[in-house]
């Protein structure tokens, strides 16, 4: 799926350049934009008790963009386990030229912080999430 962000002046640096620490905020944008479009909006998964922390992020930074660059985010659930889910990030400017590569990983909660079982517990959102991975 496909994800647009526009750099804000607020995310660059003295440098004039987007600080590497924000690719990590669009990552989530983007992730959470996907999700919601799998009709699996995240305040609704939260309302339910199911919490998908961040386990592992890799970011590879391949050009810089600046203030005002629209950057297209495509991201696509890489992997899914049932346990714990992969997404894949392609960031690119809006002449092609690729800035970051990303993945990150999650694993499910319930509300007290104990694994869930997505499968056993939320059978509805663990299909949606296999349909999700096989696109």
């Amino acid at each position: 799926m496909m994800y647009k962000h526009k750099v804000q002046y607020y995310e660059t640096d003295k440098m004039g350049i987007t600080h590497h620490s924000n690719y990590v905020r669009w990552m989530e944008e983007a992730r959470v934009d996907a999700l919601e479009k799998a009709g699996l909006p995240y305040d609704m998964l939260e309302r339910r008790g199911v919490i998908s922390p961040v386990v592992s992020v890799q970011c590879r930074y391949l050009h810089s963009s600046e203030f005002a660059d629209v950057i297209n985010i495509d991201v696509r659930l890489e992997s899914f386990t049932g346990v714990r889910m992969k997404f894949r990030y392609d960031m690119s400017k809006e002449d092609g030229t690729k800035v970051c590569e990303a993945e990150s990983e999650h694993c499910f909660l319930n509300e007290d912080g104990f694994p869930l079982r997505l499968k056993k517990n939320f059978p509805d959102i663990y299909e949606a999430l296999i349909a999700m991975s096989e696109n």
